[in-house]
């Protein structure tokens, strides 16, 4: 297996429906031996979850990992605060955008490359109701003419 090959394990659309997604930076987890098992069976999910950052370190609330099955008392709890790990230069530069009003940070992927676990941070602003309703209309549009051109091409 290549180094860099990447296994999607969750995926955050949630967050792109709720969100204006400004940047992506990419971090390192902190994790136990079972809940790396428990992702390599795939059972984790970001849908709920969102980050903070507290005194200079970043962490994710509210990401549920599923406990191993075959694990014992070495199960953790599958909701508890996981740290992410990434360079100072950029918690900083992040910490900086988020003083400025309506940004959040939100993880958007969680993922294998090579043999580590990473999570895709998002630095995101809120959309409001009527630009979730411009992009369900446009979504809409773009459906109804796939669908048309797929019926002028059997034809």
């Amino acid at each position: 297996m290549a180094k860099d090959s990447i296994k999607l394990i969750a995926n955050n659309k949630k967050a792109y429906h709720d969100y204006f997604i400004e940047d992506t930076y990419e971090a390192g987890i902190s994790l136990h031996g079972t809940e790396v098992k428990s992702l390599r069976m795939g059972k984790c999910s970001v849908k709920e979850a969102f980050i903070r950052i507290d005194r200079g370190e970043v962490f994710v609330y509210g990401m549920h990992i599923s406990p191993y099955e075959k694990g014992n008392i070495f199960n953790r709890d599958p909701l508890r605060v996981k740290k992410l790990l990434m360079h100072r230069a950029e918690i900083n530069k992040i910490t900086g955008k988020i003083a400025e009003k309506g940004y959040t940070l939100v993880p958007l992927k969680v993922y294998f490359k090579g043999s580590l676990v990473k999570v895709q941070v998002g630095l995101a602003r809120g959309k409001k109701l009527y630009d979730k309703r411009a992009d369900i209309a446009k979504k809409d549009m773009r459906r109804e003419a796939e669908k048309d051109f797929k019926v002028k091409n059997l034809y």
